[in-house]
């Protein structure tokens, strides 16, 4: 957001537990407090990011700490994984007029190609939706969906870039086999999988038709992609992304009861 000038760190107060993981903010010339409610009171924007089962502390403290004429429709953003807006909303029902909306981002998000999925709470207003689009859409892509969903998006573009990390070294190893410099051959694997990714979303083709556009009868690709089929590659990544949704679906479950 700063890089793309929406913001000022000026305009941005961080409060945290201890002062040591403040310090990067203050740095950086942000307002920095461990009084939660300072946050609350100051900020229109509030920004949930905590782990999950420190949010109820977190909120507690805010409650103790805040002024309840100057923290009133406040707009609270969370990215907490396996949180519902639900148990969002009744944790913060003592803030008037609190809106909420609930965002599940992923790590890519810090070099500007994020994807982002949100759903507003019952009391969130239409420029509420908008902001948050306006915020996340800065560092990526961000797209609404039913709630239903945030565990299968969770899994698909939260868990994803771990397994395609998993797929770059790889691709990486294959070619120091091969005799490529480490160095070289973890960037070319990188940049393989970078250029792949853009031109599905830059073309607009279905990645079966890019695949056949390199995929000569009898070439190189083809001997390549028959040794995948055969180590079950698009399976393994279907069960992966299953066994990741069950698990987000289940932790969620266990922060709830």
């Amino acid at each position: 957001m700063v890089r793309k000038k929406l913001i000022s760190f000026s305009q941005v107060y961080v409060s945290s537990a201890t002062t040591s993981s403040l310090q990067y903010w203050k740095d950086k010339g942000a307002f920095t407090t461990t009084v939660n409610g300072e946050i609350a009171d100051e900020a229109d924007v509030i920004f949930l990011a905590v782990k999950p089962h420190i949010l109820a502390e977190a909120v507690a403290q805010l409650l103790q700490t805040y002024t309840p004429a100057k923290a009133t429709n406040k707009l609270f953003i969370s990215v907490l994984a396996g949180t519902t807006l639900a148990a969002i909303e009744n944790i913060l029902q003592e803030v008037n007029g609190a809106r909420v909306m609930r965002v599940m981002p992923n790590t890519p998000l810090l070099v500007g190609e994020g994807c982002s999925v949100y759903c507003p709470g019952q009391y969130a207003t239409e420029d509420d939706i908008n902001l948050v689009k306006t915020i996340f859409e800065v560092s990526g892509v961000c797209e609404l969906v039913p709630e239903s969903l945030i565990s299968a998006v969770g899994a698909l573009a939260g868990s994803g870039p771990a397994f395609i990390y998993i797929i770059i070294e790889a691709l990486s190893d294959g070619g120091v086999k091969l005799g490529i410099p480490r160095k070289t051959s973890t960037m070319f694997a990188a940049q393989t999988v970078l250029g792949a990714a853009k031109m599905v979303l830059e073309t607009g083709k279905h990645p079966g038709v890019l695949k056949e556009e390199v995929t000569s009868p009898g070439g190189t690709t083809i001997a390549g992609i028959h040794e995948l089929e055969k180590g079950g590659l698009r399976a393994t990544l279907m069960d992966a992304l299953e066994a990741a949704a069950k698990r987000s679906a289940v932790l969620g479950q266990q922060k709830h009861n």
